[in-house]
């Protein structure tokens, strides 16, 4: 008897232990993105670049000093562009945001009808890489070199 009575101790004491000491409690809220902030050389250069190439919306900004410019880039989301940088900087490719699009077949005429270069995943100008899963895309440079994936990944 005392074998069986050890034996459900033990199992109780598992089970409790998994309860108390699990990672999150499964209806604990996520944090969710809010906005991502590019810190640029000229505010009004990177603000009309991002607004005339993807057609964002503007968003009010607390501010009001021509320092910043606020964009709606998603439900509940926001691009913050601030200036202040002394000079564009060099950044690596897998260090980028990626804006999806309908079709990047379409970004990609009207990248080079705006005169803006753009490269394949190897660096290659003016090519569109295909990931494996069919996602087509390709890499720009905004004005303070900061680098843009555009995509055509429905997720």
């Amino acid at each position: 008897m005392e074998k069986k009575y050890a034996c459900f101790l033990l199992v109780v004491c598992c089970l409790f232990s998994t309860a108390c000491f699990s990672q999150a409690p499964p209806n604990r809220p996520k944090a969710r993105l809010n906005h991502l902030a590019i810190f640029v050389v000229d505010v009004q250069k990177s603000a009309s670049f991002y607004s005339d190439l993807f057609a964002f919306d503007t968003l009010p900004e607390p501010f009001h000093d021509n320092r910043h410019a606020w964009f709606s880039i998603g439900p509940g989301i926001a691009l913050h562009i601030i200036q202040g940088a002394q000079e564009p900087k060099e950044y690596f490719l897998n260090n980028h945001m990626c804006f999806s699009v309908e079709s990047t077949q379409e970004y990609v005429d009207k990248l080079t009808r705006k005169g803006i270069i753009f490269f394949n995943s190897t660096g290659e100008k003016n090519k569109v890489t295909t990931r494996i899963d069919g996602v087509k895309q390709v890499w720009i440079r905004d004005p303070d070199g900061y680098f843009i994936e555009i995509n055509d990944a429905s997720q």
